[in-house]
């Protein structure tokens, strides 16, 4: 998408155009960037997205694979949780038609062995530990071990981390073959260093009423519509980014470079918003003005009244790796390992260091096999036996750039199918930092920052590095944002 060009208030024959007026500035165009725009245009507003790259979207876009030029796939987030109905209300609004996956189960793969995941569980917590699916996967005595939960004391109870919360009420098995996987997979970091507010909300409030993680989670699940915990949209998650640009005003390769207000009253207005952009120096004055990326963190300190280092030091969140592929594979038409698989992180002993992985991808998903409109298409384009196959790597705290040899060999491990030669295309696509460390020293500071900005008239602030991770969180959290301000 091409920037739209800037519109100086009053353009002189010579030196830089003058400031531009309009109602509300939005820094960023990622997801949560173009739907606190979209919410601030339904109230009337003129609204300008400035964002620093060459697109919009942030981690939701899609590309075209190589081997698939007339069809565009998602190189970024597929799939949104089912919970609440931001999403979908918002895809529906924007006239594109929502998907459920196929019926297949997903996999976890941990302890060296590959099983389906248990079907009711929230991050891979069950809610019913002695069911069958479950114990395929920890054996009898996880299964024994994890059904102590509903007889065990309060007191017996660590909730500091998800880790620790987990393997006090439910042990080892459970917390290592089920919880790593799904939740480490999920949030790209080790157990012990996730918030349990921040990754599984009302789980703890559900805990303190049911006096058990089981029965705890077996009422959040409850509360789930039917059917699939996810939804997609027709065509990849992308037409929902590419949706929401087409109809904003988005200035790409715009870079904010300083955030200041023109006077210190408490009135709305006067935001000053200078950027750099292809044709030079621009400026733009706001009545309201939306960030929705740390990126500019700093330039906010002196207006929430707070230092400049408003989060002192963070573990950045993960560097996330995605490669995407086209196999010729017709061994993967049953979907042999379902929708897609989740690999436990290594175990780490105590005082050791974890050892290296077997796997180094720390996900999988099977598209073809996940979305039936996408085996469809795929089928059309290239024939019967071809398969787009994803792999994420990165965790909090590791690096990993995967070669196509490693990528093969992983997937060629998970889905137990020798996929060497098979490759027709493939996309790496890389984002660092992409996902905020869910950890209860980052949320700590998260909440004191955003205490600070709740008491700056026409500020807000936004996106995954407040809201959490996952596009229910994010854009429910974008649409309020935008409607305080």
């Amino acid at each position: 998408m091409s920037a739209a060009p800037t519109t100086p208030r009053s353009p002189g024959p010579a030196g830089p155009p003058g400031p531009e007026d309009v109602d509300a500035v939005v820094v960023g165009a990622g997801i949560a960037g173009l739907t606190a725009a979209r919410t601030l245009r339904e109230r009337g507003l003129r609204v300008v997205v400035l964002e620093a790259a060459t697109t919009a979207g942030g981690p939701v876009r899609g590309a075209h694979l190589p081997g698939l030029d007339d069809l565009r796939v998602d190189v970024g987030a597929e799939s949104f949780a089912a919970r609440g109905t931001a999403v979908g209300e918002l895809a529906l609004a924007l006239g594109l038609s929502v998907v459920e996956p196929s019926g297949a189960s997903a996999w976890g793969y941990a302890a060296g062995r590959t099983f389906p995941l248990p079907r009711a569980g929230v991050l891979g917590i069950p809610a019913h530990p002695w069911a069958a699916d479950v114990r395929r996967a920890v054996g009898v005595a996880g299964s024994l071990r994890a059904g102590l939960d509903r007889v065990l004391p309060r007191r017996f109870t660590d909730t500091a981390t998800l880790e620790s919360f987990a393997r006090s009420r439910m042990g080892t098995r459970v917390t290592e073959r089920l919880v790593a996987p799904v939740a480490g997979g999920v949030h790209s970091a080790p157990l012990d260093r996730l918030d349990v507010d921040a990754v599984a909300p009302g789980l703890l409030a559900a805990f303190e009423r049911e006096g058990s993680l089981a029965r705890a989670v077996a009422s959040l699940r409850a509360l789930a519509p039917a059917g699939s915990a996810v939804r997609g949209i027709d065509g990849g998650m992308h037409r929902l980014v590419e949706a929401l640009a087409a109809e904003a005003d988005v200035r790409v390769r715009h870079e904010v470079v300083d955030l200041a207000r023109r006077d210190a009253s408490d009135r709305l207005g006067d935001w000053v918003v200078r950027a750099v952009g292809p044709d030079g120096p621009v400026e733009l004055v706001a009545a309201r003005l939306v960030v929705t990326t740390p990126a500019v963190v700093d330039a906010l300190g002196p207006l929430v009244g707070g230092p400049a280092d408003l989060l002192p030091d963070p573990e950045p969140g993960a560097d996330v790796r995605l490669v995407t592929l086209l196999l010729r594979a017709p061994e993967l038409d049953d979907a042999p390992r379902g929708t897609g698989m989740l690999v436990a992180p290594p175990h780490r002993d105590a005082g050791r260091e974890a050892r290296r992985p077997d796997i180094e991808a720390k996900a999988m998903t099977h598209s073809t096999a996940k979305w039936p409109w996408l085996r469809a298409r795929v089928r059309d384009a290239v024939g019967p036996g071809h398969h787009v196959v994803r792999l994420s790597y990165g965790r909090m705290g590791a690096t990993t750039e995967p070669d196509l040899d490693q990528v093969v060999a992983d997937a060629s491990r998970l889905f137990g199918v020798d996929l060497h030669g098979r490759v027709l295309g493939h996309v790496v696509t890389r984002w660092n930092g992409a996902l905020p460390p869910p950890t209860p020293a980052y949320r700590r500071e998260v909440a004191a920052f955003t205490a600070r900005v709740a008491d700056v008239p026409g500020l807000g602030v936004t996106g995954g590095w407040i809201a959490g991770t996952g596009l229910a969180a994010v854009v429910g959290h974008a649409q309020e944002c935008a409607r305080n301000v």
